[in-house]
C-alpha cells in the first residue's frame, strides 16, 4: 500500500453534491480511486468520509454505521424537497414554538420507526433515481423503510426554528423527519440547516475543509490528510504476522492464529506485516484459521 491508500475526512461545505466533493478531493490528492461513505445533501455540511486508493475496498463495512446530525428545522411551511431549497407547498403560517410541546413531540420519534424517504432523494424507482423523476414532475412512490433514531435531543428553540441533534441509523433522512414533525404539528416544517457531526468512527475532530486540503497540497503535505488503513475499522482487532505468513497472505492463503492470542476468537482480524502495513482483513473459517477475503498487499 502507498501513502495515498486510506481515508480523507472532509468537512463538506454547503452547495455541492457529495459526488462533486469527491471530484474536488480526487484532484487535490492527485487522482486515483476515491469514494465517499454516506451521501450528504447539497444543503448539508460536515463529515463526509472518503476512502482512497485500495482502501475503497473497505466501503462495504461503513454502510451500516450510525450518523449524527445537528439540524435546524423551520416550522410554518413544508416544501417540495423537505428542505429550504424546495418550493413551499402552501402559504407559510406564523409559528411560535413552545419548548415543552416540541420535546413531547420528539419523544414519539425515538426508537425504531417506519419512514418514507423524500421524493427528491437518491432512492431508485424502477432503476431511476427518485429525484430525476420528481424534477420531471412524474409521480414518485417510495416504500417506507425501517430506521432507528437512537437519540433525538432538542438543543434550542427560537420562534419557528427548532435545533435538534439526532443520532440515527444509516438510511435515516433528516428531511423526512422534519417533514413528519411538521405534519404532526399541523403547520408543516422543513430542514433549514443540516450539519453532520459523525459517521461511524469519523467525526469533525479529524475532518478537513477543502481550503485546508488545498493548503496542504500546496505545501507538499497532502499525504498527512490521509488516515492510514490500519487506523480504520478500529473495532476489528490487529493480528501481526511474520514475513513468511505475510508472503502466504499475499498469495491468498489462509493463516492461523495462536490460541494464546488476544484475538483468537475474533470473527475478523486485520493482518499486519512486519513493516506495520495492513495486509488484509481475515475472516474466521474454522476456529483460529482465517481466510484473507479483503487483500491490500
Amino acid at each position: 500500500m502507498n501513502s495515498m491508500d486510506g481515508a480523507v475526512i472532509l468537512d463538506k461545505p454547503a452547495g455541492i453534491t457529495s459526488f462533486g466533493a469527491v471530484r474536488r478531493v480526487r484532484s487535490l490528492i492527485g487522482g486515483g480511486k476515491v469514494g465517499h461513505v454516506g451521501t450528504l445533501d447539497p444543503l448539508g455540511t460536515g463529515v463526509l468520509p472518503m476512502l482512497v486508493g485500495r482502501a475503497t475496498r473497505l466501503a462495504r463495512f461503513y454502510l451500516g454505521h450510525e450518523r449524527e446530525y445537528v439540524s435546524g428545522i423551520r416550522f410554518g411551511w413544508a416544501t417540495t424537497t423537505y428542505d429550504r431549497d424546495g418550493e413551499a407547498v402552501r402559504e407559510p403560517v406564523d409559528v411560535d414554538l413552545e419548548r415543552p410541546v416540541v420535546e413531547e413531540l420528539l419523544a414519539t420519534y425515538r426508537g425504531t420507526l417506519s419512514q418514507v424517504p423524500p421524493q427528491v432523494s437518491a432512492k431508485k424507482v424502477d432503476g431511476v433515481r427518485a429525484y430525476k423523476l420528481a424534477r420531471k414532475r412524474r409521480p414518485v412512490r417510495l416504500d417506507p423503510v425501517s430506521v432507528e433514531i437512537r437519540e433525538l435531543e432538542l438543543l434550542e428553540v427560537d420562534g419557528s426554528l427548532a435545533v435538534v441533534r439526532c443520532l440515527c441509523s444509516a438510511g435515516t433522512y433528516i428531511r423526512s423527519l422534519a417533514h413528519d414533525l411538521g405534519q404532526e404539528m399541523g403547520c408543516g416544517a422543513h430542514v433549514a440547516s443540516l450539519r453532520r457531526t459523525l459517521v461511524g468512527e469519523f467525526s469533525l475532530e479529524n475532518a478537513h475543509t477543502l481550503e485546508s486540503l488545498e493548503s496542504m497540497r500546496k505545501a507538499g503535505r497532502i499525504e498527512e490528510a490521509v488516515l492510514s488503513p490500519l487506523a480504520l475499522l478500529p473495532d476489528i482487532p490487529v493480528h501481526r504476522v511474520n514475513a513468511v505468513e505475510a508472503a502466504h497472505i499475499r498469495h491468498g492463503r489462509d493463516f492461523r492464529i495462536s490460541p494464546f492470542s488476544s484475538c483468537s476468537d475474533a470473527k475478523m482480524v486485520k493482518a499486519v506485516g512486519p513493516d506495520n502495513r495492513l495486509l488484509c482483513l481475515g475472516k474466521a473459517q474454522v476456529p483460529r484459521m482465517y481466510h484473507p477475503f479483503v487483500v491490500f498487499a
